[in-house]
């Protein structure tokens, strides 16, 4: 019972988040050229759905009827931007630099050898 409740809230939160998401992206084509912002790429009818809304302040609930927390960013674009930002769970991007590993799975690899060795 909980989980059908739990679905419908969701499933709630999707459309609502769908709906809003079409209404400033409908706004922001019309008032912007179909360009990216960053690389400047240039977009037609064909390949409009990589042109992506992104908004300036990172909240998506701040729509102006004026754009101006919105900006049009090809999707290669818009993921970048937003790496540079911190997650929810408060990572940053590191820039590319991945921790390195710290286990090595050959350490013993010679010692062992060695023991399994016959005289």
């Amino acid at each position: 019972m909980a989980k059908d409740r739990l679905d419908e809230v969701v499933a709630a939160a999707r459309r609502n988040a769908d709906q809003r998401a079409t209404g400033y992206r409908e706004q922001a084509l019309k008032l912007y050229p179909w360009v990216c912002g960053r690389c400047a790429r240039t977009f037609t009818h064909s390949n409009l759905q990589l042109l992506e809304v992104h908004h300036k302040n990172n909240n998506h609930d701040d729509n102006p009827a004026d754009g101006s927390n919105w900006e049009l960013l090809c999707t290669y674009c818009h993921e970048h931007e937003h790496s540079k930002v911190k997650d929810m769970a408060g990572r940053t991007d590191t820039g590319g630099a991945a921790a390195g590993a710290t286990h090595n799975p050959f350490a013993d690899l010679k010692a062992r050898l060695e023991a399994g060795k016959k005289p």
